[in-house]
């Protein structure tokens, strides 16, 4: 027995539920297909379990991308205020974390229960534990094989995601779909992910590993200022993950630890004050004792403030501050939070996510060539796409 309806959405994640929200709210029959035994289970796990569903600072300039301009559209139809109005809505309570970051009071699971809710009350039907099979164009619509049986549809939305967190279900499958009607791909690759370190750096930094500090990483222009972690396998943190994205390979980058502090004056005053303590100690003002104690160890740097020149002061801040590191990779998809790379949008209708050489087809969230920071932005991308998607049906 074939089920027919106007749209079919492959994926029940944040992009697809929010577009067959919009698809139904306008009109159209709508099923939504997954594999999972549960929808949304990258919301369910995302901030801590209380999910930092979007970011009021989103724009383009928050967004990696071959092309940079391609996410314009579906942001300004689609904004971080479209998106609360509909959390105040659903009377869920939420609050503002650092640098724009909104997170829900309760559970991320308040999400999930919002985006349910209105697909039922829209007429969107959802259909789990559904294995696809094979999806092929057939006459003005598509078929679609499953484990629970075929499918056809007018329209088809492919909202699978990329490849990051495997355990939760992730899959190659957008990319298939995408290569087997012949659309081009940007190279994919972990994003906002910790990076790592060859054995040798990793076991100098050993005795670091669970320290935190307040750092700026910089790769080239690029530079992000929130924590820093060290770890048994390399550098996390916020601001490593952020980094991440710009990485590549053979590069190095540049850790500015406690960039807000000028630690030159402070270590002329601690000289000043008191010239009998060590530079080990007046560090451990400003950083954890064990950072402190590695960093000055590591430079050679012994004895009285009172015996230290101003040029050996000077070399102790560039170490801390001017830190030069070059990761030996990434911990890759097992823990990136996003796919950089994907379908190339140059294959897409900025204005709709449809792909231009074959109507009715369309590629939203995570699987498409645009990839945001870390803290809400991936989120309001694909709440962005979906909607933009759902409304053109």
């Amino acid at each position: 027995m074939q089920r027919n309806s106007d749209l079919i959405v492959i994926g029940a994640g944040a992009a697809g539920m929010m577009c067959a929200i919009r698809a139904a709210q306008r009109g159209c029959s709508v099923i939504v297909l997954d594999h999972a035994k549960s929808p949304g289970e990258k919301i369910r796990i995302s901030g801590g379990g209380r999910c930092n569903f979007t970011n009021i600072n989103a724009s383009p300039k928050s967004f990696l991308s071959a092309n940079p301009h391609f996410c314009k559209s579906a942001l300004a139809r689609f904004t971080p205020s479209d998106f609360i109005a509909m959390v105040d809505r659903h009377r869920i309570a939420w609050h503002e974390k650092t640098l724009g970051q909104l997170f829900c009071d309760d559970s991320a699971k308040d999400i999930i229960r919002m985006l349910l809710d209105e697909m039922q009350t829209a007429g969107a039907a959802l259909h789990l534990r559904t294995e696809i099979a094979d999806v092929e164009k057939s006459g003005d619509g598509f078929r679609i094989s499953t484990s629970g049986g075929a499918y056809a549809c007018r329209s088809l939305v492919i909202a699978t995601g990329g490849k990051s967190i495997p355990k939760m279900g992730a899959t190659g499958f957008a990319y298939r779909i995408a290569e087997q009607f012949g659309l081009p791909m940007v190279e994919t690759r972990p994003g906002l992910v910790p990076l790592t370190l060859d054995p040798a750096t990793l076991e100098s930094l050993s005795e670091l590993s669970g320290i935190s500090a307040a750092a700026e990483i910089r790769h080239g222009k690029t530079a992000f200022r929130e924590a820093l972690l060290f770890t048994h396998r390399g550098l996390s943190g916020p601001a490593i993950l952020q980094i991440s994205s710009y990485w590549r390979e053979g590069d190095d980058i540049t850790v500015d630890i406690e960039p807000d502090v000028d630690l030159l004056d402070h270590l002329k005053a601690a000289r000043k004050v008191n010239g009998r303590q060590s530079a080990q100690t007046a560090l451990a003002d400003i950083l954890p004792k064990r950072l402190a104690q590695y960093l000055t160890e590591r430079e050679g740097i012994a004895g009285q403030l009172a015996d230290l020149s101003d040029k050996i002061l000077v070399r102790l801040v560039e170490a801390v501050q001017s830190w030069k590191i070059r990761p030996s990779g990434s911990e890759g998809y097992r823990t990136a939070e996003v796919t950089l790379g994907g379908i190339d949008t140059a294959a897409l209708d900025s204005r709709t996510m449809a792909v231009k050489q074959v109507p009715g087809l369309y590629f939203i969230g995570e699987c498409v060539d645009v990839t945001g920071w870390l803290g809400g932005y991936n989120f309001q991308w694909a709440w962005a796409s979906g909607f933009v998607a759902g409304d053109s049906l």
